[in-house]
């Protein structure tokens, strides 16, 4: 089996959906896949060892209270999975898996760092399904009126609720040490959960953890700008010069009254019709150049060192160095070539209807309304072009990127400030009330932005910080494999080390404490 094509089986559950465009969602879409299937070829080859095997999974539903803070008959399923396979003793100890803004799988207790974590001390492997995500939901869960029960703070409590279930249903206690695990939004969940409940989970793992809401998400193209720049990973600076080259050329013709021939140039599946549709043209080839940042070497469809050989060549048919423009549309061609799209989202009027759909696409991939809908009411994260930092267009602004929370959600603009202040205020933003977490992110990552990246004291039970040299988004999650670089290679043996030393430190503990065996008080 190929080895390159396994080295990323950290399955569905990383893909990140900050507010952006169609394509961006199309591309997470195409790493959604390629992810699902890397991770049932690693599970494959683990299975030929004797290490895992799809049945060792159990998967179940817990029904959960819609408004968890009041009385309510009202109800919604709630979908987990667990794998008993490595926990023997039954005082063991508990990793859980928490899932994000797209389904949940079985792979999330079979496969990742995590899961080899378990195997070596013994660990039950537990994990939950995010509320209104994947087969987590009601059939009208995507009504405005059920959207409100939509909240990081609802799903914190779900996890509560969780922990108790699981501690039920194994008799565990106060010996069984839990440490949560997730990368990108469920990042930031495993850090909050450790923050709000620490009583409940000893240590927390957040992986490419977006701790800080960012209503003007600018440094985010920020640095996918410095990593299109960075020669580790096959940028340079003449990249990013032509990136930027290109999109001003095609600005130009948008403005200057050729948006006609800008269309048939970058294949756009329909014509684009005025100011909405150049800017969603726009947004549309950033995106291709932003995912291919994001997801480096972790299942895009092309990678950086790829993307900079595209927009940096000389042509192939002519002596002469052909224009930064038209090197873009052969990039375009190559993206839709390998993703097998027919044509390059454009219209405006289609993205409002897509994600006006309110049908649940059950156990299947991202939440494109519901993830759109927590950036209105929560996050912010949208990344705009609107200092001389960003590779790409002046078009793409705040106003932009944000128009649709009044139009799809009824959450005005002028609201958005607070609404992201307040999320700050509730988690603490980049100065969180945790102890005993280890944030951990890629420097190519543009996530690692609005991360903790700084160390704290050097307590055993303060936050650490890991930054990954020429690594992107949740790289360290997947398994580890021989082609991994040095850089990852450590920030593995980091982790295992802090969880290391978690679960001694939490059996001295124990051991100091000289409790009776008892279920966990909640």
């Amino acid at each position: 089996m190929n080895l390159p094509l396994v080295r990323c089986a950290y399955l569905l559950l990383l893909i990140n959906f900050a507010q952006s465009g169609r394509v961006m969602r199309k591309m997470k879409e195409y790493v959604h896949r390629a992810q699902y299937q890397r991770a049932h070829e690693h599970l494959l080859m683990r299975a030929m060892s004797g290490k895992a095997h799809a049945n060792d999974v159990q998967q179940g539903v817990i029904i959960q209270p819609l408004d968890p803070f009041i009385e309510t008959s009202d109800t919604f399923p709630q979908r987990y999975f667990i794998n008993e396979a490595y926990w023997k003793d039954p005082h063991g100890p508990v990793f859980l898996y928490i899932g994000g803004e797209a389904a949940l799988s079985m792979y999330s207790v079979l496969t990742g760092h995590h899961v080899e974590m378990a195997e070596e001390h013994g660990a039950l492997l537990v994990a939950l399904e995010h509320r209104f995500y994947g087969e987590s939901i009601n059939p009208d869960g995507l009504e405005i009126d059920n959207l409100r029960y939509l909240r990081s703070q609802h799903n914190l409590v779900d996890l509560v609720s969780f922990h108790k279930f699981i501690s039920q249903k194994y008799k565990l206690t106060h010996r069984n040490t839990w440490i949560s695990f997730g990368g990108s939004y469920p990042g930031s969940l495993s850090a909050w959960f450790r923050g709000k409940f620490p009583h409940l989970v000893y240590g927390a793992v957040a992986s490419s953890a977006p701790i800080k809401a960012k209503l003007d998400f600018s440094t985010y193209n920020k640095v996918v700008g410095e990593s299109l720049m960075n020669p580790n990973v096959g940028g340079s600076m003449k990249c990013v010069s032509d990136v930027w080259e290109a999109f001003a050329a095609v600005e130009a013709k948008l403005l200057g009254g050729n948006e006609t021939q800008a269309g048939k140039d970058f294949s756009s599946c329909e014509p684009l019709e005025g100011p909405e549709d150049q800017t969603e043209l726009i947004q549309s080839l950033a995106d291709i150049v932003m995912g291919t940042v994001q997801y480096d070497g972790e299942g895009a469809p092309m990678t950086i060192e790829k993307l900079c050989t595209l927009i940096t060549n000389k042509s192939e048919e002519f002596e002469q160095e052909e224009e930064a423009y038209d090197r873009l549309m052969k990039l375009v061609k190559v993206y839709l070539d390998v993703t097998k799209e027919p044509c390059l989202q454009a219209s405006h009027a289609k993205n409002i209807m897509e994600l006006n759909n309110t049908s649940p696409l059950t156990g299947k991939g991202v939440g494109e309304r519901q993830w759109f809908y927590q950036t209105c009411t929560e996050f912010g994260f949208y990344q705009t072009c609107e200092d001389a930092s960003c590779p790409f267009s002046r078009m793409m602004t705040l106003n932009s990127q944000a128009e649709l929370c009044p139009l799809l959600f009824g959450v005005p603009l002028s609201k958005l400030p607070s609404i992201v202040a307040f999320t700050n205020h509730f988690y603490g933003g980049d100065h969180p009330q945790t102890h005993r977490v280890l944030y951990v992110n890629g420097n190519i990552d543009p996530w690692h932005e609005l991360s903790m990246l700084s160390n704290g004291t050097a307590r055993a039970d303060r936050d650490r910080a890991i930054l990954i040299n020429g690594t992107a988004h949740c790289a360290d999650m997947r398994s580890a494999h021989t082609e991994d670089p040095p850089s990852l290679i450590e920030a593995h043996r980091e982790i295992e080390m802090h969880v290391t030393k978690w679960l001694k430190f939490a059996a001295w503990e124990n051991q100091s404490a000289n409790q009776p065996d008892h279920l966990t008080d909640y």
